[in-house]
């Protein structure tokens, strides 16, 4: 019978992967009211085209995600590097922002979809698309270790493939 090494352990990565992920969507559920809430009380208060109060939106919730998954989701993360993790943090946010906004913008300016409820639609499906991007980045990137401490969970599993199992 083959065992593999760490198995008791292995039982503990989905556990802390699941707890990342719930803090990840925590923040970012709070971030994507700030976003969506932002964005209507400028279009709504301003005579801001949709894209432009969409992207200022964005902006708004880029900073309010910042300070909630620094002190918050990945508060047990490698401290030492701050500046590199900001800008880090603002080059993968500034991809979703595009990301989020060109799908709106497409629907706005390309398919004539401009409603109130349309524009919130292809806002809140940009945040989704951009959302998958931004985790993907935060946490491979930015934010190198997982809540509790130790390495990402992507750096384990890369670990994990360069040794042989063991037999026993």
């Amino acid at each position: 019978m083959s065992v593999r090494g760490g198995d008791a352990a292995s039982g503990a990565r989905p556990r802390r992967l699941l707890q990342e992920i719930v803090k990840f969507g925590a923040v970012g559920g709070a971030g994507l009211l700030v976003n969506l809430l932002v964005f209507n009380l400028v279009r709504h208060a301003t005579n801001l085209q949709v894209v432009r109060a969409s992207v200022l939106a964005t902006i708004v919730s880029i900073v309010f995600n910042y300070i909630g998954f620094r002190y918050f989701a990945y508060r047990d993360s490698d401290k030492s590097g701050r500046t590199r993790e900001l800008m880090l943090f603002l080059f993968f946010s500034a991809i979703g922002l595009v990301i989020e906004n060109g799908i709106l913008y497409t629907a706005t300016y390309g398919f004539g979809w401009h409603t109130p409820l349309e524009s919130n639609v292809f806002k809140f499906l940009g945040i989704g698309v951009a959302t998958l991007f931004r985790f993907w980045s935060y946490r491979s990137w930015v934010f190198k270790t997982l809540p509790g401490g130790g390495e990402s969970f992507l750096e384990r599993e890369k670990g994990r493939k360069t040794q042989p199992d063991r037999v026993g």
